[in-house]
């Protein structure tokens, strides 16, 4: 990542003994090594991130893929049935249909204003 050879290693160490000190010494490479606990936990956390958000595109991807190919299949297969059985096949989903299709009654249903008679009350049964 940074390539830091054996020589540049070694100077390093040097100047930091040299401007610390050997008594802070631990204590700086604790902290030292804290940093950078912290930095490669940040930069794990954000290539997951980037990884998860890769693999949500080539899925999506893939599924139109899928898709296109399926509706070429599902065409392809109306074509040849419908050749074979002279009868147009439906290989969509079924037609919506209008909102004023949907309201109308099926046959045989009583209408919305149509309400059964209400039972009659224990007044009106008592003969008054």
């Amino acid at each position: 990542m940074f390539d830091i050879g054996a020589a540049e290693l070694l100077v390093i160490i040097i100047v930091a003994v040299l401007v610390i000190g050997p008594k802070d010494m631990p204590h700086a490479m604790r902290t030292a090594g804290r940093w950078i606990g912290k930095v490669r936990k940040v930069s794990t956390h954000f290539r997951t991130g980037i990884d998860a958000m890769v693999r949500e595109a080539e899925l999506e991807d893939m599924e139109k893929k899928w898709k296109a190919q399926n509706e070429e299949i599902m065409r392809r297969s109306a074509v040849s049935s419908e050749a074979a059985s002279g009868e147009p096949v439906m290989t969509g989903p079924p037609p919506v249909a209008d909102s004023t299709a949907s309201e109308a009654k099926p046959e045989g249903a009583p209408a919305a204003e149509e309400k059964p008679a209400p039972p009659p009350s224990a007044d009106t049964k008592s003969g008054e």
